[in-house]
């Protein structure tokens, strides 16, 4: 027998011939599959993967874009399905192939009747397309034959996705034990055993001086899954202590009965991955901004204007920028882009030196795997380029603002020398101390550097923020112009966005991408109506890319009727649809043009009315029929005037026009478009629609919701939300 080196774990090649004569170990296996937008729900099939090994299983990880690496048609061991929703119901990019392939009409019915699989579809429910990659695929896997072996989950990061992915993990391995009993009793009856069943023979040694001291050896009380980890017993009464007042109140790093004294289930600890390490170089070419990609362009902002006055409302900024230059940028009203901010300088030193590594932000970063992880599928990240600085790792590459997952917490808890601080940490990611971890982290949205803060004795190596925290995304921003108005230039519109100090923020401060823009653009901003003028200054560039919304479009039919709800900065793409239509109709005078329908909506009609002279400019040349305002605030003095009460919000205003509003959708059939917050008021808009239908049409809810879902699908209902 022959041994192989460099492995955690003693493994042997046992000869076919001496299998009879001594026990082993089979493990068969299954496969799991992610499409992953932003790193959620890859990580929780890494996860699922690399806990495989404690199940007796054998666990092959895919993207499902990686069609070399699986193949369905095939396939007789148990599949499972991590996905997320991204858009307005759109699967991932990663998964957007795999999608289109399954929905071919060419498959038949009974296409994937081998395959036996189950589900975790992730989503948020402050969108009205919940989980919709995941119902797309779990509907044309049974369309085309494939079993259910275990019931879908249906994860809402509305409220917490660990409030379902906890428990169905819990229950996963149960389920695939049980279906592979099924399978091979099957395969038995049919005498054909199949590859996956094929032993792979490993003798491992257990040895206890790799159990953490925390580790309770005793049987978890009933209904405990191994699957969540170690069970950890509180530390001694001694070690509780806190300040005096602290007692009875709980906080971010502070903990009270029963949490404080209650057993814990820990997520298991997640395996290393990289080396990392520095590099002292003489001189390391600077970086300035994202890395180069085809998509990508430099443009600079030609203006600035403030559209709003006064401290009462949220400060919202329309920047230009000139694009004459940038064919790659060609848009049409509706589109999005995205906008490429770093993270602020400030923070990334403070974060280098909670690392005690500011000294060293210039050192060239060097990673690579680590040999022998035991993480299934390991990579260095994709968005990790070679030849970088510390300094540009953290400004360029990692969310650094990113709300810490329970992954995260459970590793910052193997590196705290302080053991009240690390059973805090412990308990902030355990199953136990769900409602603490969100209202402490998740509600507060809590950055990395913040948490540091609270556990002052945590000092976590440099690859831990490799592995763990996600790739710095691109915010996206609705195009607020129309190139036939306004050729070579794109406008857009944005609030400054203000967390306020609570608790584990002892300062407020203002979102990352909002707040590094209005700082980029405070030389040269004007206030609306105000006299512009020159800006002698170098004018700021911003890194950008094109979103095209294929759907958020106006119809090509320019006798469609629309109506538009767009309250606030959601008023944005509207005003490149009415751009677009004027000049449409200056153009085509002889054309036939539906009526037009705009519900608008803000606080304060002196304060925060945006577009007010361009809405009323576009209802004096006949190209809005209909601009329906409210004011949220203004109302008390507008009640003392008039005798009905005035409409607060937009959905209000709906309901005032709801017969004529419901017969140009029904009836004409006209486009509804809704552009703006998705946890209230996207929420509210559509329950209005849904009451609108009910008592126009004389219908009960179940009826109302059916002709709402039907406006969806032939794309007469389209959202362009954000939360």
């Amino acid at each position: 027998m022959g041994r192989h080196k460099g492995c955690d774990t003693t493994r042997w090649t046992v000869p076919v011939a001496d299998l009879e004569r001594m026990p082993i170990e089979v493990k068969p296996r299954i496969v799991i599959l992610y499409g992953s937008q932003k790193g959620q729900a890859q990580s929780i099939a890494e996860g699922i993967a690399e806990e495989a090994e404690e199940h007796g299983r054998l666990a092959e990880l895919s993207c499902l874009n990686q069609k070399e690496k699986y193949n369905l048609e095939k396939e007789n061991s148990p599949v499972v399905f991590i996905v997320s929703t991204t858009g307005d119901g759109e699967p991932p990019d990663n998964a957007l192939q795999f999608v289109k392939h399954i929905k071919k009409k060419t498959l038949s019915s009974e296409h994937y009747k081998h395959l036996h699989y189950a589900l975790l579809a992730l989503g948020d429910t402050n969108y009205e397309n919940f989980c919709n990659c995941g119902k797309t695929i779990e509907r044309r896997l049974q369309e085309l034959g494939a079993q259910q072996f275990y019931a879908t989950g249906y994860a809402d990061d509305g409220t917490g996705l660990e409030l379902v992915v906890d428990p169905w993990l819990e229950g996963l391995w149960k389920a695939v034990k049980a279906t592979l009993t099924n399978m091979a009793s099957d395969w038995s009856m049919d005498k054909t055993i199949p590859d996956s069943l094929i032993p792979h023979v490993e003798l491992n040694r257990l040895s206890l001086t790799d159990q953490s001291p925390n580790l309770d050896l005793k049987c978890a009380s009933p209904g405990s899954a191994s699957v969540e980890g170690v069970r950890l017993t509180a530390p001694p009464a001694e070690t509780q202590t806190t300040d005096a007042g602290l007692s009875d109140a709980p906080s971010l790093s502070h903990s009270v009965p029963p949490l404080s004294d209650l057993s814990l289930n820990v997520p298991s600890l997640p395996p290393p991955f990289l080396d990392v390490s520095l590099q002292e170089l003489d001189m390391v070419d600077e970086i300035f901004g994202p890395l180069n990609s085809e998509t990508l362009n430099l443009v600079p902002i030609s203006r600035a204007v403030c559209l709003t006055t006064g401290e009462s409302v949220k400060t919202a900024i329309l920047l230009e920028l000139d694009i004459t230059t940038h064919p790659m940028l060609t848009y049409q009203p509706g589109d999005s882009f995205d906008v490429f901010c770093p993270n602020r300088a400030p923070e990334v030193k403070q974060l280098l030196q909670r690392l005690g590594l500011e000294d060293k932000k210039n050192h060239l970063v060097q990673v690579s795997l680590l040999k022998n992880t035991k993480k299934k599928g390991a990579q260095v990240p994709s968005y990790i380029p070679q030849n970088i600085s510390l300094l540009y790792l953290f400004t360029w590459c990692l969310e650094i603002r990113s709300v810490p997952k329970k992954a995260f917490l459970r590793a910052l808890a193997e590196h705290t020398a302080d053991s009240v601080q690390k059973r805090r940490l412990q308990e902030l990611c355990s199953k136990q101390g769900t409602a603490d971890y969100n209202q402490f982290v998740r509600e507060t949205s809590l950055c990395v550097l913040e948490l540091l803060d609270a556990f002052p004795s945590c000092l976590p190596p440099l690859n831990l923020f490799i592995e763990l925290l996600p790739k710095l995304q691109p915010r996206p921003y609705s195009a607020a112009s129309s190139c036939l108005q306004h050729p070579g230039k794109l406008n857009f519109v944005f609030s400054v966005i203000e967390f306020p100090a609570r608790s584990g923020r002892p300062a407020g401060r203002q979102g990352l991408c909002t707040g590094w823009l209005f700082d980029l653009v405070s030389p040269l901003l004007v206030h609306q109506g105000k006299h512009e003028l020159q800006h002698c200054g170098s004018v700021p560039l911003i890194h950008a890319s094109l979103r095209p919304n294929r759907s958020f479009r106006l119809p090509p039919d320019t006798s469609v009727p629309v109506v538009m709800v767009g309250p606030g900065t959601g008023v944005a793409p509207f005003i490149g649809f009415l751009q677009q239509r004027e000049k449409e109709r200056q153009q085509n005078p002889d054309a036939v043009f539906g009526e037009t329908w705009l519900f608008f909506g803000c606080r304060y009609r002196d304060q925060d009315y945006l577009f007010r002279e361009e809405l009323e400019g576009f209802v004096s040349s006949g190209t809005l029929d209909h601009l329906m305002v409210c004011f949220s605030r203004d109302n008390q003095k507008e009640e003392a005037i008039v005798s009905e009460r005035p409409p607060k919000y937009v959905q209000h205003n709906m309901l005032r026009h709801s017969h004529k509003i419901i017969n140009i959708l029904i009836r004409q059939n006209a486009c509804l478009y809704v552009c703006g917050d998705a946890k209230n008021m996207a929420r509210d808009v559509n329950d209005t629609l849904v009451e609108m239908i009910m008592s126009e049409l004389q219908v009960d809810q179940l009826e109302a919701m059916k002709q709402l879902a039907s406006l969806r699908e032939e794309k007469r209902y389209l959202q362009d939300i954000w939360g």
